[in-house]
């Protein structure tokens, strides 16, 4: 490309040296030749009016006084009489590098005055080197340009096609570089933008993978503790039939996790929310649960207002609790109390218990990502606080020291009960 804009230009510059350095040699050319034979018509006229004067005067004009006054020039002068006067000064020219003007009066005075042309020709060459010489300069000139705007050009796209080239290699970081030329600004733009989308996509898989080996871990959990209660219970047919249940239950919710993951990675998350019965969903909590908290020597306790209903989806205020839950498990101490009530606005889950709680410098940062005081992954409270309010609700510390979180889900009846709910999961 940059031999291109060389050529281009070079052939631009080329043609307008010619179409305008041609026509003006020929104008000098012809001015020179035409200042020159001016200037002989003017001596001759005055040279005419001078011997006119001389004969009036009867005054002779010698021969040195015209070597003086037309120096260079040969002098014709024939004046009528008897015998006819006849005047020669200087030396003739050869016939071919002739110029001559001549001038005759009505009394019968004739005068010549020529010149030899060498010295027209020098000054026409002179001028048309000039010419030359400002056709060359403009021709390097515009080489120069031709140059620096090449130079202009290729660089920004050699420095365009690395990013996209880094953008197909997968490191997708914008460049914020910026040329100065509109047309190359705005592919830097948009590959910019393509870089962010990039880079947001790979976020969104990267957090996928991480969410997803948290989130099944939980179920996976629950269903290890059912699949333990079967091998220890195996003489009792009753409970191997209870514990089978309840571990068949685990495996559905682990498929309905996996499912959510999935439409959350894609963006695609869609929730219809419906009414929610929350005592059957607090009691399966318990039967998962309780085991383990049993073998750590811990309580679980239900208290509050029953047969509350709530607005939202049984998944998402089923996996919230379970995080709850299983963060108390492993980083509360005590009994753990799970307490439902009612009020105007809000059907609120409080899950508390009586360990030691959380330092005054993780509770206000408690949600954010990858913030863990006990060396967990800290993406739980995350997930489950973006899954309450995908229900439409929010996931609250309302007590750092004990901890105790709650959920505030929208009663029966609210107004954006059918709305659909799109975001992270």
């Amino acid at each position: 490309m940059r031999r291109r804009l060389l050529s281009s230009t070079l052939l631009v510059a080329v043609i307008a040296v010619l179409l305008l350095g041609v026509p003006l040699g020929v104008a000098v050319n012809r001015l020179i030749q035409e200042e020159a034979i001016q200037e002989l018509s003017g001596e001759a006229k005055s040279l005419l009016n001078e011997v006119e004067y001389a004969r009036i005067q009867e005054q002779p004009i010698t021969r040195e006084q015209l070597g003086r006054k037309y120096p260079e020039r040969y002098v014709q002068i024939y004046a009528r009489g008897t015998p006819p006067q006849v005047t020669t000064v200087g030396t003739e020219p050869p016939e071919d590098r002739k110029m001559s003007a001549d001038a005759q009066s009505e009394s019968g005075v004739y005068v010549s005055v020529s010149r030899d042309k060498t010295q027209v020709e020098q000054q026409v060459r002179a001028w048309l080197l000039l010419i030359l010489a400002l056709a060359a300069a403009a021709l390097a000139v515009a080489v120069g340009l031709a140059v620096v705007q090449s130079r202009r050009l290729t660089l920004p796209l050699r420095d365009l096609a690395m990013i996209a080239e880094r953008l197909g290699s997968g490191e997708a970081r914008p460049s914020k570089h910026r040329y100065g030329i509109g047309e190359l600004d705005r592919v830097a733009e948009v590959l910019d933008r393509s870089a962010t989308r990039i880079a947001d996509l790979l976020a969104r898989e990267r957090e996928f993978a991480t969410d997803a080996s948290h989130q099944l871990r939980t179920p996976l959990t629950g269903l290890t503790m059912r699949l333990e209660e079967i091998v220890a219970a195996a003489d009792d047919p009753s409970v191997v039939k209870e514990e089978g249940e309840a571990a068949i239950v685990q495996a559905e919710r682990l498929t309905a996790v996996i499912d959510e993951l999935l439409a959350a990675a894609r963006r695609q998350r869609h929730a219809q929310t419906a009414v929610v019965e929350l005592d059957p969903l607090l009691d399966q909590q318990f039967i998962e649960w309780g085991p383990a908290f049993r073998r750590e020597g811990r309580k679980l306790v239900l208290a509050g207002t029953r047969g509350l209903r709530a607005l939202g989806t049984s998944g998402g205020i089923s996996q919230v609790v379970s995080t709850l839950l299983e963060n108390s498990l492993r980083h509360g101490g005590g009994p753990v109390t799970v307490t439902t009530s009612s009020t105007d606005k809000s059907i609120v889950i409080e899950v508390a218990d009586e360990g030691p709680g959380i330092t005054d410098e993780l509770a206000p940062r408690v949600f954010e990502r990858s913030m863990s005081g006990a060396g967990g992954t800290g993406l739980g409270l995350t997930l489950a606080r973006a899954l309450a309010a995908a229900d439409g609700g929010r996931l609250e510390l309302v007590r750092p020291r004990p901890a105790a979180f709650a959920i505030f889900l929208r009663p029966v009846g609210d107004p954006g009960r059918n709305r659909v709910v799109s975001g992270p999961a």
